[in-house]
């Protein structure tokens, strides 16, 4: 895979992502108790399909970090690594809620009824984005590969999440906005990373037109006739 396919794979994969997190997160705030269950599964569906997306995404960022510059290759497969994780972990919850609702034979809240996915949407995938968004902002800065405000932003995207870590301690109440299934904790988080992928994506996806504008090829002129 060539530099600028690289760019465009990633920027399409980033713009897809954003656009399916975007989509669910309003889906959690439509009922005030346990929402019917196509709400719930519907939102789980969407939600799965932007996770698939975005292991398209950090696949496509190591691969064009080793184009643009073999010697951080390293930072670009660990925010493949912690990005996979991510992704993994959060399916693992939406498979749990998505079972519970299933099973259960009334409409249920599967944000308090799940316990199990308290610390996995929370505490867990908060450390693991992270750490993800922190190998971004360090790959992002060192190889130039896109403009300064996504290495930046990234770093401060990374602090953040990292402050929700301690969430487990405050409870489970989800309409709290701190706790360790909180709005905060949870749709929050999820709404800034949905809008920072829209943003990088759409970053990433220009520079493979303005990159293939001034590549050699481009350059060349036409054979006169």
């Amino acid at each position: 895979m060539n530099e600028i396919t690289a760019r465009r794979l990633t920027g399409l994969a980033g713009i897809a992502t954003a656009a399916a997190l975007i989509v669910e997160v309003p889906l959690y705030f439509l009922y005030d108790g346990p929402p019917p269950d196509a709400n719930v599964l519907a939102r789980l569906l969407i939600g799965i399909v932007g996770l698939a997306l975005l292991v398209v995404f950090v696949t496509a960022f190591r691969e064009l970090v080793r184009c643009v510059n073999p010697l951080y290759e390293w930072a670009g497969s660990l925010a493949f690594s912690t990005g996979l994780v991510y992704a993994t972990v959060t399916l693992v919850s939406s498979g749990l809620e998505a079972g519970a609702v299933i099973a259960a034979d009334h409409p249920i809240d599967p944000t308090i009824t799940v316990s199990g996915t308290y610390i996995l949407y929370g505490s867990i995938s908060r450390l693991m984005l992270a750490l993800f968004l922190t190998a971004v902002g360090f790959t992002v800065s060192r190889t130039r590969l896109l403009p300064r405000w996504t290495g930046r932003s990234a770093y401060v995207l990374a602090a953040v999440n990292l402050a929700f870590v301690p969430s487990l301690f405050f409870g489970n109440t989800p309409a709290h906005f701190y706790a360790a299934n909180g709005w905060g904790t949870t749709a929050l988080m999820g709404a800034i990373l949905s809008y920072w992928l829209l943003a990088l994506g759409i970053s990433t996806y220009r520079g493979a037109a303005a990159h293939h504008a001034h590549s050699p090829a481009a350059r060349v002129p036409e054979p006169q006739r």
